[in-house]
């Protein structure tokens, strides 16, 4: 078994100065911030959800130029048509043939801004690139550029002229995030760097090292027992009967799918590096479950009636069904070697 090119402490050193260029410029939003990194290192997509004004943009815009990769922002509004994301042919009436612009869809860090303001034709024309990586136009098919992370935001308190995500689009990302207001220290700093000369950040990686991360991030040890833990969190958002959840079954429309399974343990991987560690343990995993599956549950109206949010129904599972014990770190080295 050859020995990666970079260890764990350094892969997550590495993360640590990305992290530090961008706290340069944004401040607070810990959780939000950790969820990207760890989007970045598992090349999974973002669904984040917050009021407007919470540096969501800043925070990619940022992200990008830390990691020298290309940035591409879309608003997505009503009258938006699917080349405008992808692209399209055009016709060249001097040489008399047809050439291919593409669309913003091709950069590094792709930012759908108020996603749910498009209508589901433009919508369903993200679905082959989040998961493909890749788009087709005019028959030809057209690779977007490695790594690749779609952060998608929603706002939660307009719902006039919005079209709802379909299943299938939500199902692609692999976290979805809510951004809250800072604290009161936090917004003082935030107007303080407002009006102070802007923050120069130091470009500390590249694309072609963010890839190694990657590769390296799916070479993090996963034990079985914490992928049959994932596998019975997931089953019991399915039938909750099983996990000895009779109550929450009138409460859930329909379940999370494999993707989520998948998802816990991609997300788990990642924040194990970020932790400087070359193995997952339950916390892991345990952390990264809700945002894993808020958007992945269907709430009958049974729930939505009595106020019952995905995050208590996932609270609920974490609680009924136990964690497996912590492995010790010479098993889990031991069997990472075989």
């Amino acid at each position: 078994m050859t020995e990666p090119a970079v260890s764990a402490p350094e892969a997550a050193q590495q993360m640590e100065q990305i992290l530090y260029e961008v706290k340069k410029v944004v401040v607070g939003q810990d959780h939000f911030l950790e969820r990207v990194l760890i989007a970045l290192l598992s090349g999974g997509h973002l669904l984040v959800e917050g009021v407007p004004g919470l540096a969501k943009t800043l925070t990619v815009n940022t992200l990008a130029e830390v990691i020298r990769g290309s940035f591409k922002r879309i608003q997505f509004t009503p009258d938006l048509v699917p080349s405008d994301l992808v692209g399209t042919r055009i016709y060249n009436q001097k040489s008399g043939e047809f050439t291919t612009s593409l669309g913003p869809a091709f950069a590094n860090l792709l930012l759908a801004d108020e996603i749910n303001r498009a209508p589901p034709k433009v919508q369903s024309a993200l679905l082959e690139v989040m998961q493909e990586r890749q788009v087709t136009i005019a028959g030809e098919t057209h690779k977007v550029p490695s790594p690749f992370v779609v952060m998608a935001t929603q706002n939660p308190i307009e719902t006039e002229g919005t079209y709802p995500l379909p299943e299938a689009q939500v199902d692609r990302f692999m976290m979805k995030v809510l951004v809250g207001y800072p604290s009161e220290e936090e917004e003082f700093v935030i107007v303080s760097r407002s009006i102070a000369p802007p923050p120069t950040v130091a470009r500390v990686t590249d694309a072609g090292q963010l890839m190694a991360l990657q590769a390296r991030c799916r070479q993090i040890y996963v034990d079985p027992s914490l992928i049959q833990f994932a596998v019975r969190v997931v089953a019991a958002t399915r039938t909750p009967d099983l996990a000895g959840l009779k109550d929450l079954s009138r409460l859930i429309l329909y379940g999370a799918s494999p993707r989520a399974t998948i998802g816990m343990i991609a997300a788990g991987r990642a924040l194990a590096l970020l932790r400087g560690r070359d193995y997952v343990l339950p916390e892991d995993v345990i952390d990264v479950t809700a945002d894993v599956l808020r958007h992945r549950v269907v709430l009958s109206y049974e729930a939505l009636s009595e106020s019952v949010s995905a995050d208590d129904i996932v609270s609920a599972i974490l609680k009924a069904v136990p964690a497996p014990d912590k492995p010790l770190e010479a098993h889990v080295r031991v069997a990472a070697s075989g």
